[in-house]
C-alpha cells in the first residue's frame, strides 16, 4: 500500500485555509512555489515560476507575498544586494536562522540553528520577529574561492 502524500498545491491550500482568510488561486500558487523551492526566491524568480501557469501580474505577486508574510506563511530576508528573498515559513515560525552566501547570493533556512527567543528588551519594548543571518560561502562557491581568480565561476 502506498503512503498518501500531499502535493505542494494541497499543502499550500491547507495552509491558506488555516488562516481563516479567503483561499485564492494567487495565494495558493505563490505559496506552492515557495514550498517547492529549495531556497529563498526573489520576486523576479517567483514571477518567472508563476508564469508557467495561469498569468499573474507583478503587483498581484507583491501583494500576495506581503499577505503570506503578514500571515506567517512566508518570511522575507534582505540580501546584500538589497533584494528581498522569500521562503515558505512552514514549521519555522518567526524565529529562525538563515545562511546567505556572500558570493552567489543564495539564501537557505537553517533548520538546526535556533535563534534566541527570550531577549531582554528595554521596558515597554516587544519583539515581533527575530532574524539571524549567517553569512559565508555555500558549498558550490567555497571551492571556487580557493581557485585562482581566472578559474572562479559566477552564478
Amino acid at each position: 500500500m502506498r503512503a498518501v502524500t500531499l502535493t505542494d498545491r494541497d499543502r499550500a491550500e491547507t495552509l491558506v485555509e488555516r488562516t481563516g482568510a479567503r483561499v485564492t488561486r494567487q495565494r495558493v500558487e505563490v505559496l506552492k512555489i515557495l514550498l517547492a523551492a529549495p531556497r529563498a526566491l526573489t520576486h523576479h524568480e517567483i514571477e518567472q515560476r508563476a508564469h508557467r501557469g495561469p498569468r499573474m501580474d507583478r503587483v498581484t505577486i507583491y501583494r500576495v507575498l506581503e499577505w503570506l508574510t503578514a500571515n506567517g506563511l512566508a518570511h522575507k530576508i534582505a540580501g546584500d544586494d538589497r533584494v528581498w528573498r522569500f521562503n515558505a515559513a512552514e514549521g519555522h515560525g518567526r524565529t529562525h536562522a538563515h545562511f546567505h552566501c556572500s558570493d552567489c547570493g543564495e539564501v537557505i533556512c537553517l533548520d538546526e540553528v535556533a535563534a534566541a527567543r527570550n531577549l531582554r528588551l528595554p521596558q515597554g519594548y516587544r519583539s515581533q520577529e527575530l532574524e539571524l543571518t549567517v553569512r559565508g560561502l555555500c558549498a558550490a562557491c567555497r571551492p571556487a574561492r580557493r581557485a585562482p581568480p581566472a578559474a572562479r565561476h559566477r552564478h
